[in-house]
């Protein structure tokens, strides 16, 4: 996409250059004792782009582009990200679907002090699991999440998978007028109901793009959600494509039939049998057309299958000793300011606990204390008409069953729970920490989906 470039600060003048402010240094790790192979800087700066043609939008940006620069890393190894903020509010960096240690999961007074800006926090994690994942901030995150701090985290195969083409595409729908300007990130009367959507959807930061694919080649699509609000009626109307891992983690490859719904947060890798030369596909969004994929002749490519993905370690949930937990995603008919939220309505709820983003000296009990290394099950039971993409950092669940719709076990971290649907998913609690558990349209975290879980 096109910027117009205006850096507050000078925060992107030399991305090898960074000032960390007063007391910056209480977060310095310095580097790890494996030294890193994917080291990366990353700074978060507002930055002028050009969303509507001939008009200006005042967004934030990882490292002065969007979707943020791509941070690739093989399965196993250390990732090493040294972040500096230099909005004018503080954040953090989650990564999101990634089992790592509770101190580098950016949860601000859960995980860690937020980065107050001109700070710099180096997280630093190994990746066990391969797969497509992202990272976003999880401070004033419809506002942060909204102008543009999102970026894709991709941990590759230790082993070639036969996959020679592939590509990432975000997507994102904006809070923007006709002018560009940017509109209400959350309106209460809609963060109520299906949550606040904006008005311009994106690929990779362009409308309605045209992405030019080799013609023959069996291409991976990673496609990841990191709207606010939006969940996507995926549909590739009239082509050969194959589902070969959901929300990072392999399943075993099926086609991909009519649509599949991509709550945000959510991720689906598709294998995509490009067509010959010349002709065009429309990846759509129900009958709404997301980007048009072209066929260019690149010469010759193998028109065979790749092989399933490898499982990653994941540990298996053991059903027959598993506590059963239940989780109750309620709303509730207020419009009372809480203080504890800054003032803000509470309409959500889990389990009769609302809580928001979390703030300093403000505490909420978890939703459950689990022992660590035992085996759960999780019952999500939706009672509203709307949408909830169910998001569990820190650990990986299987989900089992449905009471709406035919399910092949998987795992994952986020679940799309349905109207009135009651979902049970498994896990094994074998990462220590206080993991959030919480509603992935952000204004419905905002305004009471959002709690803990405490494994210990």
């Amino acid at each position: 996409m096109s910027f117009t470039r205006r850096q507050v600060l000078g925060g992107l003048a030399s991305l090898a250059v960074v000032g960390v402010g007063a007391g910056g240094a209480r977060w310095w790790l310095g580097r790890p004792v494996i030294a890193a192979e994917h080291d990366y800087e990353l700074i978060a700066a507002p930055l002028d782009i050009e969303l509507i043609p001939g008009h200006v939008t005042p967004a934030l940006t990882y490292n002065g582009r969007f979707p943020g620069q791509e941070i690739r890393v093989r399965q196993g190894e250390w990732l090493r990200v040294r972040f500096t903020n230099h909005l004018g509010q503080p954040t953090t960096i989650h990564w999101h679907g990634i089992r790592l240690p509770i101190a580098m999961d950016g949860v601000p007074f859960i995980s860690q002090a937020p980065v107050l800006p001109g700070e710099s926090f180096v997280y630093q994690f190994k990746t066990p699991d391969a797969g497509s994942y992202w990272y976003h901030p999880h401070v004033a995150s419809s506002e942060q999440l909204g102008r543009g701090l999102e970026g894709p985290l991709i941990v590759e195969e230790r082993e070639p998978t036969g996959f020679a083409h592939e590509m990432t595409l975000c997507l994102k729908n904006w809070h923007v007028d006709k002018d560009g300007a940017f509109t209400a990130f959350s309106i209460p009367r809609e963060a109520a109901r299906v949550g606040t959507l904006g008005r311009l959807t994106t690929v990779n930061g362009q409308h309605a793009p045209v992405i030019e694919l080799a013609a023959g080649a069996i291409v991976r699509l990673r496609i990841l959600n990191v709207d606010n609000t939006a969940t996507y009626r995926l549909n590739l109307p009239g082509v050969e494509a194959r589902i070969y891992a959901l929300d990072g983690h392999p399943v075993e490859p099926r086609p991909f039939e009519e649509e599949y719904l991509l709550g945000p947060g959510m991720r689906i890798d598709l294998a995509y049998k490009v067509p010959p030369a010349g002709t065009t596909v429309s990846l759509r969004n129900g009958p709404l057309r997301l980007a048009t994929l072209g066929s260019v002749d690149q010469g010759t490519h193998t028109t065979e299958w790749p092989r399933p993905l490898p499982a990653n370690p994941v540990s298996e949930p053991d059903l027959a000793t598993a506590e059963t937990l239940a989780f109750r995603f309620e709303w509730v008919a207020t419009l009372a300011g809480d203080p504890g939220n800054c003032g803000k309505a509470m309409y959500w709820q889990i389990n009769g606990q609302a809580g928001g983003e979390h703030k300093e000296g403000v505490e909420h009990p978890p939703l459950a204390k689990l022992t660590l290394g035992k085996s759960y099950i999780f019952e999500f039971r939706n009672m509203a008409q709307y949408l909830h993409p169910v998001h569990l950092h820190g650990l990986t669940f299987k989900v089992l069953s449905s009471d709406r719709h035919r399910i092949i076990p998987y795992f994952t971290d986020t679940y799309l729970l349905g109207k009135n649907e009651t979902a049970r998913v498994a896990l094994v609690a074998d990462n220590p920490g206080k993991w959030m558990l919480h509603c992935h349209v952000i204004d419905h975290m905002e305004t009471g989906l959002m709690g803990t879980i405490e494994v210990s």
